[in-house]
């Protein structure tokens, strides 16, 4: 039988709707909630409204239900697909892959590959490009897709620096990273995230100016000579420095593409305003 391979994310990867469209590729939204009201993540909410309920109500989030899940993946079986692979937000910072690989278990007529990215934001983002453009553009069959996907997650790294640690520790994702002190001096810590995909302090700098110069030496250093990359800088209303720091990148050659954009809903819920980050893609070659 023909593989009918379908990408299925969630709305963490910050690929907007247009990515989406253009490429065929399934989104699920986690959800943002009020006391009062929910919203589901970057279709009936904007960073913007966000931002300006924080001042009333710092609201709380949510991953997609199992019956939600499910909806997609039955909606995928009903249009002809005869497998799924579907890349979501690391499992150490939200159990949107717990859900889906309950439902992957449980549902039949179609085969599911639960992949746990360890990441988030556009490093989510890239893998599911990347998981695409296999469809798309290669003869690889399912599994061998699903291997060159696992072994991609090696050539992706997320860093981020936040203007607080305030909202990273009321939505519980402060992970590994330590902040008390070092929030009194100042010192910015610059977050990456482990193997465990979870997120912890890959250094420390005093300041905000210093935290962006570093993060900029972090990435330029990363880069090995001979390869070509793909560098991504997202923000938090935070536009001028980040915009900023991608004109820096721009200047560098091995630097192939760049992509500019804020990051969705839910990560501004756990972020605050004043994040600035960045992924380095290596380019297969």
């Amino acid at each position: 039988m023909e593989e009918k391979i379908a990408i299925v994310t969630d709305s963490t990867s910050d690929l907007t709707q247009s990515d989406l469209k253009a490429n065929g590729i399934e989104s699920i939204p986690l959800k943002v909630i009020y006391n009062e009201q929910q919203f589901h993540d970057r279709v009936d909410i904007t960073p913007a409204e966000v931002y300006q309920s924080f001042e009333d109500e710092i609201p709380t989030t949510s991953m997609p239900s199992p019956q939600e899940i499910m909806d997609v993946y039955n909606n995928l079986k009903a249009a002809g697909y005869t497998h799924i692979i579907s890349i979501h937000i690391s499992s150490g910072l939200s159990a949107t892959y717990s859900n889906c690989m309950m439902v992957a278990e449980q549902i039949e007529g179609i085969e599911v590959a639960v992949v746990d990215s360890k990441m988030l934001s556009k490093g989510l983002g890239r893998l599911v490009l990347y998981a695409n453009s296999l469809v798309k553009e290669t003869e690889l069959n399912f599994a061998e897709i699903v291997n060159k996907i696992e072994a991609k997650k090696e050539k992706i790294e997320v860093f981020f620096v936040v203007k607080t640690l305030k909202y990273l520790k009321k939505g519980g994702r402060i992970g590994k990273v330590s902040g008390t002190i070092a929030e009194l001096l100042n010192i910015k810590p610059i977050i990456a995230i482990d193997a465990e995909g979870e997120y912890f302090t890959f250094d420390k700098i005093r300041g905000r100016k210093r935290s962006l110069k570093k993060m900029y030496s972090i990435i330029k250093d990363k880069m090995t000579e001979g390869k070509e990359y793909v560098v991504d800088v997202m923000n938090a209303a935070a536009e001028e420095e980040a915009q900023t720091l991608l004109a820096k990148f721009k200047k560098l050659t091995q630097i192939k593409e760049t992509y500019f954009s804020e990051i969705s809903p839910v990560m501004v819920v756990h972020t605050g305003p004043g994040l600035i980050g960045v992924v380095l893609t290596e380019i297969d070659q």
